[in-house]
């Protein structure tokens, strides 16, 4: 978008934006930060908000994300950002502002020297505001760039009574205790405003961390946070113990949840607009002692990149996988534990498959993501749909395609054989440690080695590591002993060995980055097809494998560990070897 159809699109709207904002909802929208469609239905509301300029009031209704808005000014005025836990504790600035100006306003000083005054913006391009506090303090500003929260946290902890934002919204829960039998009582709480702003509060909080996972624990005397960040689980900020009963019944309701039954497990969905985001979060709920225990995936479907490279395939994986995956018939199964891509790896094959010539069909037990052109059926064992009775459906529709969510039992594998056997391609996930590993599974829940060899083409494993922030990674080499018992030479054919260690940073306190996947790769061949055929184990046919040329998860992770991907650390971390 140019910066006359921003310009266009803002006199249409009769709204008064800054030209600032004009140049900042322009570079938003170029850097891909901010969709051309919310920015017209921002300037629209904008024309009815009086006194709300444009760029906070996008903030507000979740059409722009608060760090990439922050992000872009850092980039625009060059002005430094300031995080939460730079901020000094304690603040001796003696220039006096209204706390309620500054709330409004959204600014705090932090610092203050005989002739500078440092202070912290929400929105530094508001010129008159910057005017007014020189004004005041009789001094030139020193400007850095704050996230809302931190500002606002920053402002209680300075001027009001030390709390921080989920502070201030737990001082109006009610004192009603976890156990709760009334069920019209649970609704509402759950109802009331302090609960409905702290929940939300969780979840913002959870998108901003670019966390996978929300895990709320109720213990006896306090109910744990946690966040699932890069495959790891970070305990952060939470709610007083008495709030367990609203806060739960809180996440059931917008489930949608039957919040009287807390004896039984119950799985739901939400569907929430975060920072500018389109989120789906899949609710899972199980009673344990002291209540229920909630954990929410948080699927952004604006992130989810269908690419091979991006999941971590190199050509050593992906040619195998690829010639597998291109066969006219057969299985293809995806292995691994759960939480460790899988679906997102059959997802982009679907993708690559999905051709106006073919008919795919799908049944999932969650549908994680929805698919243009890919007919994709949501498994409901409570009314009787199941994979396998799904499966029966599916052969008669003429699909060319059909993908399993998962090999859970005999009946379904035995009809995903069959399908198979009368020129379907079959993919489906099941849960191994190894690729070998699938092959024996399947034998064990009962399947016929002959019926395996005959449909089975290839099996992929994979795991989750880290992927290094490029920025701040740390080069060392690999020490002579180490490179002899990695076997790098034979992996490598190089001289010298280079490892990479994440360094942590104030910007990223842990070094890393995303996750990408390690793999390895099993092409069914004649030999292999006769050693199941003779009862062999699972470790002779790795062996075998790797034998034909096939680099273990182990090996393909100390590969991208040499590429500089990720740390050596991180592949012992999920590997077996």
């Amino acid at each position: 978008m140019t910066s006359q159809q921003v310009q266009e699109n803002i006199e249409e709207a009769a709204a008064e934006p800054t030209d600032f904002e004009t140049q900042l909802c322009e570079y938003l929208v170029d850097q891909g930060r901010l969709k051309e469609e919310d920015l017209k239905r921002g300037l629209r509301l904008n024309k009815e908000s009086f006194g709300v300029s444009l760029v906070p009031l996008m903030v507000r209704l979740g059409l722009a994300s608060e760090r990439d808005v922050v992000q872009s000014m850092h980039e625009l005025l060059e002005y430094p950002i300031i995080n939460d836990k730079d901020f000094p504790e304690t603040n001796s600035v003696d220039a006096e502002f209204p706390i309620r100006y500054m709330r409004e306003s959204q600014f705090v000083p932090i610092e203050e020297t005989d002739d500078k005054l440092t202070v912290v913006m929400v929105y530094p391009y508001e010129t008159y505001l910057t005017k007014a506090i020189e004004m005041v303090a009789q001094k030139q500003l020193d400007i850095k760039i704050g996230l809302p929260s931190d500002v606002e946290n920053a402002i209680e902890r300075y001027y009001g009574g030390g709390k921080s934002a989920m502070g201030q919204l737990v001082e109006g829960l009610s004192d009603e205790g976890g156990e709760i039998e009334d069920v019209e009582h649970l609704k509402d709480l759950a109802s009331e405003a302090p609960v409905i702003r702290l929940v939300n509060m969780i979840m913002q909080r959870a998108v901003e961390s670019r966390a996978s996972d929300i895990h709320i624990e109720p213990f006896e005397n306090r109910l744990k946070v946690r966040y699932r960040l890069d495959g790891v689980l970070h305990e952060v900020e939470s709610p007083p113990a008495r709030s367990t009963a609203a806060v739960i019944s809180r996440i059931k309701i917008m489930a949608k949840l039957n919040i009287a039954e807390r004896r039984l497990p119950q799985d739901g969905r939400i569907m929430l607009r975060v920072q500018g985001k389109e989120l789906d979060l899949r609710v899972s709920t199980v009673p344990t002692s002291y209540g229920e225990s909630v954990v929410m995936r948080i699927l952004d479907r604006e992130s989810i990149v269908f690419d091979f490279n991006q999941l971590g395939f190199r050509k050593h994986t992906l040619d195998p996988f690829l010639k597998v995956l291109e066969m006219p018939h057969g299985i293809l199964l995806v292995t691994g534990p759960t939480g460790s891509g899988k679906t997102t790896t059959l997802y982009t094959a679907l993708q690559r498959l999905n051709t106006e010539d073919r008919k795919i069909i799908t049944v999932e037990d969650p549908v994680e993501y929805q698919l243009t052109g890919i007919n994709q059926i949501q498994a409901k064992a409570s009314i009787g749909l199941d994979f396998s009775s799904a499966l029966r459906a599916i052969v008669r529709q003429d699909p060319d395609i059909i993908m399993i969510g998962e090999m859970r039992d005999l009946e379904t594998a035995k009809i995903a054989i069959q399908s198979a056997l009368t020129g379907h391609l079959v993919l489906s996930t099941i849960h191994t440690n190894s690729a070998a590993g699938g092959i024996t599974r399947m034998i064990d829940m009962g399947v016929e080695d002959y019926l395996l060899t005959s449909t089975v083409n290839g099996l992929l494993a994979q795991r989750l590591v880290r992927k290094l922030d490029q920025s701040s990674m740390e080069k060392y080499q690999v020490m002579p002993e180490m490179v002899n018992e990695l076997g790098l030479d034979q992996l490598a054919g190089s001289n010298e060995h280079f490892f990479y260690r994440p360094r942590p940073s104030e910007e990223n306190p842990t070094g890393y980055a995303g996750r990408m996947s390690i793999l390895e790769c099993l092409t069914m061949t004649e030999e292999l097809r006769r050693m199941v055929m003779k009862g062999a184990t699972a470790g002779e046919l790795q062996v075998q494998a790797q034998q034909e040329g096939m680099l273990t998860m182990y090996q393909d992770g100390l590969l991208k560990c040499l590429a500089g991907e990720t740390s050596f650390e991180e592949v012992i971390r999920v590997s077996h070897e």
